[in-house]
């Protein structure tokens, strides 16, 4: 069975965005971004929620054509536009994109549907708000969380009115030059 994997930034003190959703504390680098791509490469379904894929689809389909692009923005611009794309949306139901699947209800059946077929671990990336839905149905496998050395004492918490405790299993952490932590996940669902 595939799993799906959450892929996010996150504060030191568990925000993934600030109070108005801004990201500019985020911080990257080439190392961070090599090691990302590797793994993101692996991928071949990617699961958005709605404001995430909108963000994701005004970038990323022509990156890699502009003059100034970077290794990491040819790279990532050639594998999303080749990914299978997942969104979890009420708005844009009945709305039909090339290579790209709108959920709009039965989440947690159609979701399960997705895991069940042939291909690697579904990369969740981002969407905070498709991350509690997804948290609350019990549909997350794992958490590739990109600690950021920041504390932004307000902002979107990545977890939000947990019911159950989830318990996890470390499997790898890295540390990179600029500063970021990542702690690798998966969760224990026994």
């Amino acid at each position: 069975m595939r799993k799906i994997i959450s892929f996010m930034h996150i504060s030191l003190d568990g925000f993934v965005a600030g109070p108005n959703g801004e990201m500019d504390w985020i911080k990257f680098d080439e190392e961070l971004f090599d090691h990302v791509g590797k793994r993101i490469g692996e991928g071949d379904t990617a699961l958005y929620g709605r404001v995430t894929y909108q963000m994701m689809e005004n970038y990323w389909p022509t990156a890699g054509d502009n003059p100034d692009a970077t290794k990491h923005d040819i790279e990532h611009s050639k594998w999303y536009s080749t990914v299978h794309k997942v969104v979890l949306s009420k708005t844009m139901k009945g709305v039909v994109l090339t290579n790209t699947k709108i959920i709009s209800d039965e989440v947690s059946d159609k979701i399960n549907e997705i895991k069940q077929q042939a291909g690697n671990d579904i990369l969740l990336f981002g969407s905070p708000t498709a991350t509690h839905s997804l948290i609350q149905l019990n549909l997350i496998d794992g958490y590739w969380l990109f600690v950021n050395p920041i504390i932004l004492g307000k902002g979107i918490p990545l977890f939000v009115d947990i019911k159950d405790k989830i318990k996890l299993n470390l499997l790898t952490t890295q540390q990179f030059a600029c500063g970021v932590t990542e702690l690798n996940y998966t969760v224990d669902k026994q």
